[in-house]
């Protein structure tokens, strides 16, 4: 069987540009790879803009009765952005360090993945590869179609160790065992337009929006549990058409975004933006959208798994956190347990985003261990 080299694939998923929503050649380069291992690959293309058309790929290989291990993460980045010294989807090493879009989060982690998958003699159960190209976007026609597809066919994971860029300072410190939910929503208050001097004659929606603001910031959503810190409402966007000196404007509005814990539903807070904003203007416009439902795995073979592995191979002991941002756990937790860890997070999304050449090969040797114990479990 072929041996993947993990830097080498990291580079060619690099060296293919994938912004969000992706599809096409990078998951040639993947199936390619997958396909020499003897995985059964299944790719299929759904939606149209905006938020598609967005490629998934299940990637199967069996080997009688067992269990079932899945790797889930996404082949789609952000767009490159402005102060690169070289071209962003040419993947080059510097310094001990994979450098190009996607080397962080999360190409790198998929190539370890494979490589690790043509390290193990798999004699039972199941290993599963299910892998989007819109984690960075809505996911409309993502990770969710995933499961829809598995669902359709009966298939089910005992575990799914997910990519995600987790480490903080060092590889192996942080292991992501929940994720917070989100809400992002936003907020229109209409208004007359008119002179400053005549303010009898508009009616200037800003103060109404100053207040629904004041009021929604104000709100305390809780403390925090023991596994999730405080849920957070942030405003991030505040606007309105004209920044004439002399106009009051026609409509104000308002962006945010609610990080939440397993204490709260999405709807529950969605419920509460809309009474407390209404409370203040009737007539007040609102739109939300939810990312993700806050979920936590509970403890179980998946945490011995990936912390023995981190144990043995980076020799420290790692941190269980609900932490830092969504991954697609929020979705795949419906199915079996799950658990986000990868790379040390420092450059994702970032000008000059890389990865040191040592950390892939280290994680490459951890998810390993964590299939081939899963497998044998």
């Amino acid at each position: 069987m072929t041996t993947i080299d993990p830097i080498d694939l990291a580079a060619k998923l690099i060296s293919v540009p994938s912004v969000t929503p992706a599809s096409g050649e990078v998951f040639d380069v993947l199936d390619e790879a997958l396909s020499a291992l003897g995985f059964t690959v299944h790719r299929f293309t759904l939606g149209e803009a905006p938020d598609g058309p967005t490629e998934n790929m299940v990637a199967i290989r069996e080997r009688g009765p067992g269990l079932h291990v899945g790797f889930a993460g996404h082949l789609d980045v952000v767009p490159a952005g402005e102060g690169w010294t070289g071209d962003a989807f040419t993947a080059r090493i510097e310094d001990g360090r994979l450098v190009g879009r996607g080397a962080n989060d999360m190409k790198s982690a998929i190539a370890a993945a494979a490589a690790a998958a043509s390290r193990i003699d798999q004699q039972s159960g199941t290993l599963s590869f299910l892998i989007t190209g819109d984690e960075e976007g809505y996911a409309t026609y993502g990770t969710p179609r995933i499961i829809d597809w598995l669902d359709e066919r009966g298939i089910r994971p005992d575990m799914i160790l997910i990519g995600e860029p987790t480490s903080e300072t060092r590889l192996g410190d942080t292991v992501k065992i929940g994720r917070r939910g989100s809400v992002n929503f936003w907020i229109k208050v209409k208004g007359v337009q008119g002179h400053v001097a005549y303010p009898h004659k508009a009616d200037n929606p800003v103060p109404r929006l100053a207040r629904i603001v004041a009021a929604l910031s104000d709100i305390h959503l809780d403390d925090g549990t023991e596994a999730f810190p405080p849920s957070n409402l942030e405003f991030v966007a505040l606007g309105t058409p004209t920044a004439a000196s002399n106009l009051i404007p026609g409509e104000a509005s308002a962006q945010g975004n609610i990080r939440f814990n397993n204490l709260h539903t999405g709807d529950e807070l969605i419920r509460l933006l809309t009474d407390t904003a209404r409370a203040i203007d009737p007539g007040c416009e609102i739109r939300t959208r939810i990312s993700g439902e806050a979920f936590l795995t509970p403890p179980g073979r998946l945490y011995d798994l990936v912390t023995d592995a981190i144990r043995a191979e980076c020799g420290i002991e790692p941190e269980l956190s609900t932490g830092g941002g969504t991954s697609d756990g929020r979705f795949l937790i419906k199915l079996c347990p799950v658990v986000d860890f990868g790379l040390p997070n420092a450059t994702m999304h970032k000008v000059g985003e890389s990865a040191s050449l040592a950390d892939i090969e280290a994680l490459t040797r951890v998810y390993r261990r964590v299939f081939e114990g899963g497998l044998t479990a």
